[in-house]
């Protein structure tokens, strides 16, 4: 049985009344462990006499392996990966906001650079808890309590430091402390808008305005989250796969028992290891990032075969090439994502990956879409010729187009790897939409059912019925403040959005947010929006490039925060955070994160606005997601010349609906025939399929073979051949692995990088080359 056989099914009643006792025995885990066991024959050294066997556990058949469930589903990650232990202490502290508080404008910095970073990553929430886990030891090993003054002429003080440092640092106070940080670090990328503007429109938007408009995107989000709770969030299904490494490493460090001592060891062994290794690949050895066997051999090959040999091969400078079977060393870019993702999405992006190499390479060398007059791989814009785009000349200082100067100028064109990820966006939109309704939908009405009565199964769902449940009320008064903070915005601010159509953008949004965090929360990735927001944005606002970027900060934006913060309230829910202090921190983490990202924006555009304006970038910096935004509001703002059906691109807007119907074929023949060979059908998810057909079309993509490296190893050949490891281990060495990259890399930016505004390049070397690409692969005018 494979994981989407098991998707949004319900539990039977007597399953319910099982995992509900085991939610309320919160201190007796390994009993319960035990227990769970005690029908199979195990010996005093743990092994069973089958090497591998299925026993009926509820309603599902739990594979077992030498004693140990293999984890596959959600449900399972519930049983037996996430400790259901609640040891009720505080959670919010005077100590644990503080930390917080401090350490959001650490990661909302981290989270900032790494939007302008040829590979974008997100913080790991690894990072971030590290630093708090040790200062809140220090804070509570140094700092008085309330029983030194007791019974003492100090008696008074008592209190003030009982408030202060109320004893050791526990388990959620270290949650609440990194769930303030994490989403500060999450709720940022409205500021890339600002971003845009101040590079390619020369305007200044006010601090004021950026904060409220970042405000309001996230929490409206938030506030949707919230609402949609008993579907996206209850179920053992929502998963969140990215955030198990995190809550692995919460329950390692808090929880003392002989077999958290060995995962603690294992974390920090590799922590410092990775730590230390990581300043060869980013700094000092950068070639790490992209071995490439085919670039090396080509030293003193034809030209024509250089280029050939960059443009598929290559891979570790931004937008170089497409890294076939290029090797990376460098874990800041590989990440434990892979150590995470379901095998099933992992194996649906491989199908994806595969299309990629072909169809971009085809796009190119058949001039589709006229290609071989601008780069291969590029996210900006370019007149015919081949030249950087003069979009200033056509929209002026108004923002809006000017006929007679698009006469004079002409259309803008996009590479053809920009135009197929354009189409492939749309496709998995489509997919994505159709998925959901046809194999999901049953799913979604059993979750709101069972929320409704209270009975959903999940047993870290029923320990937390013990606190009380944040209100829909408080979340909707957060819609409703989100929602004028924004109209202030459009109304006041340099925007050039019509209210009326900020308001479609924030119900496009509404919409789309079940559907995106449904495949997030199940699969571990979601797919991109931005493309749907800008078509309709560029169809009720033609002409206005700067509005369409509002438009999708109010739509896309909302989405891609919504997932976030679901992801956090899940990690609340493992880790029974009160609902009612998972509320307060996210809104005060949200508020923190507007206005940190807003000043490490205007840092790091001011020190790199030449790079970042580049086409190509560095191996450092980059401005490939900002070209991006720029491009897509440009063209889309065009899209009667551009999207229309006398324009070069009308295909990608009806890739749109495109996209439904192979789904909508699918499950008809998922109806009649499940199981097709080896194949179920279900299994196969069009959708992250499509959306991997272009995922190499920017950026860095030396990464890719190592990637899929990680995934087979981790979900492939330890949790299917050796689930007791897998099951102690995976999650906390891939966080581990995480936090080491990620301290280095901050320390790095602002040390050496140019983070700050002084750069400091590591002397040039074979590892290190001086001029061209790092891997050697030099065509294209590299050595120019």
């Amino acid at each position: 049985m494979t994981l989407l056989d098991r998707l949004g099914r319900k539990a039977k009643a007597n399953d319910d009344k099982q995992l509900s006792a085991s939610a309320i025995d919160n201190n007796d885990n390994e009993a319960n462990e035990k227990q769970q066991y005690d029908d199979t024959k195990i010996d005093e050294k743990g092994s069973v006499s089958d090497d591998s066997f299925i026993r009926g556990d509820g309603d599902e058949e739990v594979q077992y392996l030498n004693g140990e469930p293999v984890v596959t589903t959600g449900k399972d990650v519930s049983r037996y990966v996430v400790d259901i232990r609640d040891d009720g202490e505080a959670a919010l502290t005077f100590r644990s906001l503080t930390l917080g508080t401090v350490f959001a404008g650490l990661g909302a910095a981290v989270c900032e650079i790494y939007l302008f970073k040829p590979v974008q990553m997100t913080v790991s929430t690894v990072f971030l808890l590290l630093l708090i886990y040790t200062f809140g030891n220090v804070w509570a090993k140094f700092l008085p309590t309330r029983g030194k003054f007791v019974g003492t002429p100090f008696q008074f003080l008592a209190p003030i430091f009982g408030f202060i440092n109320p004893g050791p640092f526990s388990l959620k106070e270290h949650v609440v402390a990194s769930l303030v940080a994490s989403t500060a670090a999450g709720g940022s990328t409205a500021v890339l808008n600002f971003a845009v503007q101040r590079l390619y429109y020369d305007t200044h938007v006010e601090a004021t305005t950026a904060v409220l408009a970042t405000f309001s995107t996230a929490c409206f989000g938030y506030g949707l989250v919230g609402l949609l709770r008993p579907l996206t969030v209850y179920p053992s299904e929502m998963v969140y796969w990215g955030n198990l490494p995190t809550v692995s490493v919460f329950q390692a460090l808090h929880f003392n028992n002989s077999e958290n001592g060995k995962r603690v060891k294992l974390f920090w062994s590799a922590f410092a290891g990775m730590f230390i290794y990581e300043v060869l690949p980013a700094y000092i050895f950068p070639l790490l990032n992209g071995v490439s066997i085919f670039c090396l051999a080509s030293q003193h090959a034809p030209q024509k075969v250089v280029d050939g040999f960059t443009n598929l091969f290559g891979g570790t400078d931004g937008n170089e090439g497409l890294g076939l079977l290029s090797f990376s060393f460098d874990w800041q870019y590989i990440g434990s994502t892979f150590m995470s993702l379901p095998l099933i999405q992992q194996a649906n992006s491989w199908v994806g990956y595969t299309f990629c190499y072909i169809v971009i390479m085809a796009i190119y060398y058949t001039n589709t879409w006229n290609s071989l007059s601008f780069p291969m791989l590029s996210t900006s814009i370019f007149s015919s010729n081949g030249s950087i785009y003069h979009q200033s000349a056509v929209f002026g200082s108004t923002f809006q187009l000017n006929e007679t100067a698009l006469e004079g100028v002409g259309l803008p064109a996009l590479t053809g790897s920009n135009a197929w990820s354009n189409l492939t966006a749309n496709l998995a939109i489509g997919g994505l939409i159709a998925h959901v309704i046809f194999f999901w939908g049953g799913y979604a009405k059993d979750s709101f059912k069972l929320a409704y009565a209270r009975t959903q199964p999940d047993p870290h769902y029923q320990a937390m019925q013990k606190y009380k449940e944040a209100p829909w009320w408080w979340y909707v008064i957060l819609i409703c403040l989100s929602f004028f903070a924004g109209l202030i915005v459009v109304l006041k601010g340099q925007t050039t959005l019509p209210w009326w159509s900020y308001i479609v953008a924030l119900l496009l949004g509404a919409f789309v947010t079940p559907f995106s965090t449904l495949l997030y929360a199940r699969m571990g990735n979601g797919i991109a929006t931005n493309q749907l927001m800008k078509m309709v944005a560029g169809a009720i606002n033609p002409g206005r490039p700067v509005a369409n970027l509002y438009f999708s900060m109010w739509s896309h934006d909302v989405v891609s925060t919504s997932i976030l913060l679901a992801g956090d309230l899940k990690m609340g829910q493992y880790l029974k955070i009160p609902p009612r202090v998972m509320f307060l921190t996210q809104v005060w983490g949200t508020i923190l994160g507007a206005v940190v990202n807003y000043v490490v924006m205007i840092s790091v555009v001011t020190a790199q606005r030449d790079v970042l304006l580049s086409p190509t970038g560095t191996n450092i910096w980059s401005g490939q997601v900002t070209q991006s935004l720029n491009s897509a509001a440009v063209t889309w703002s065009l899209a009667k010349q551009l999207y229309g059906f006398n324009g070069p691109y009308f295909i990608i807007p009806l890739s749109l609906l495109i996209g439904m119907a192979p789904t909508f074929i699918q499950w008809l023949i998922w109806k009649r025939w499940p199981r097709i060979g080896p194949v179920q059908v279900d299994t196969i998810m069009l959708p992250i399929i499509y959306m991997y057909s272009a995922w190499m079309s920017v950026g860095v993509n030396s990464t890719i073979t190592s990637s899929i490296i990680v995934g087979l190893v981790s979900q492939l050949w330890l949790r299917k051949y050796h689930p007791g490891w897998y099951k102690k281990y995976n999650y906390i060495l891939g966080g581990a692995l995480d936090g080491g990259a990620q301290v280095m890399i901050f320390v790095l930016s602002f040390a050496v990088f140019g983070a700050s505004g002084v750069e400091r390049p590591f002397p040039a070397w074979a590892g290190n080359p001086a001029k061209g690409n790092v891997d050697y692969c030099n065509g294209n005018g590299a050595l120019d």
